[in-house]
């Protein structure tokens, strides 16, 4: 049975990163200028066809999650995947008490094997929240964050994807159910609300030095003992590097750093 569940969970991830279906994935094409191929263009759209084009997938970026997915469901890689499901498998063996959350979702490709953890293991008194603001980035305020007033792009359209959208790929992995809770708006708003729940782990995926400050400040406090908190921009961003400083020096926190891959890194909470 224990090897039917891993199974069932390297096939979820697999899938989840696109790395399940080949070499190859398709996104679709814009209109074309050119008369005669826009022609074709338009009949394929007539008949319900979205036209589309070949792109090559970089299988060691894929598993590293260094690139953006065109139809996957996550940026975050297999390494990253991996590392998620023996944190989530960890609090489930030990009894750590509380839910799980992911802070910034994108399509959902983390919160759905959150969810498939607790599917594959029959846990039905642990829930999986889902918060983003589900229009992609805040507007950096400079001022107020001046980690924040880099040269990211925050405006970059895929990074916006909707609530429907994003409850339909649950679905489309049979894990849209009750023991998810969906948390829409910024973290600044959002977050606060959710000061009275415990946590068993913690995924905040939120890019910025505002939004992660937001998420510490707002969760960590009710992170179980023994629990996990995972930080997936660490490595790659500064802002968000500077942000889980500042957090644990304001706070004492002496737990150990440790990395998962190029970008993300994770602590477990001991006291």
């Amino acid at each position: 049975m224990e090897d039917a569940k891993q199974l069932y969970l390297d096939l979820m991830k697999r899938a989840l990163t696109y790395l399940i279906y080949g070499k190859e994935e398709f996104f679709p094409i814009q209109r074309p200028r050119d008369f005669a191929r826009r022609i074709v263009f338009d009949a394929l759209e007539r008949k319900g066809i979205a036209p589309m084009r070949r792109l090559p997938v970089n299988l060691e970026f894929r598993n590293e999650g260094r690139d953006w997915p065109a139809v996957g469901f996550t940026m975050v890689g297999m390494k990253r995947l991996s590392q998620l499901q023996a944190c989530a498998e960890d609090v489930l063996t030990h009894n750590v008490p509380g839910d799980f959350i992911e802070a910034g979702t994108w399509r959902g490709g983390a919160a759905i094997l959150l969810r498939a953890v607790l599917k594959v293991n029959m846990v039905l008194d642990r829930k999986v929240w889902v918060a983003d603001s589900f229009q992609g980035l805040p507007s950096p305020d400079g001022d107020k964050y001046p980690a924040d007033a880099g040269d990211y792009d925050f405006t970059n359209p895929i990074l916006a994807v909707s609530l429907e959208q994003v409850k339909e790929n649950f679905a489309r992995f049979g894990l849209l159910d009750d023991q998810l809770q969906f948390v829409k708006g910024w973290f600044r708003d959002s977050l606060p609300g959710l000061q009275d729940q415990t946590w068993s782990v913690i995924r905040l995926d939120g890019d910025m030095y505002e939004s992660t400050m937001d998420g510490l400040k707002n969760l960590y406090p009710n992170l179980s003992v023994g629990g996990y908190v995972i930080i997936d921009d660490y490595g790659g961003l500064e802002c968000c590097r500077e942000a889980v400083h500042d957090y644990r020096n304001a706070n004492k926190i002496t737990e150990e750093i440790q990395t998962i891959d190029w970008t993300g890194a994770y602590w477990r909470r001991l006291k």
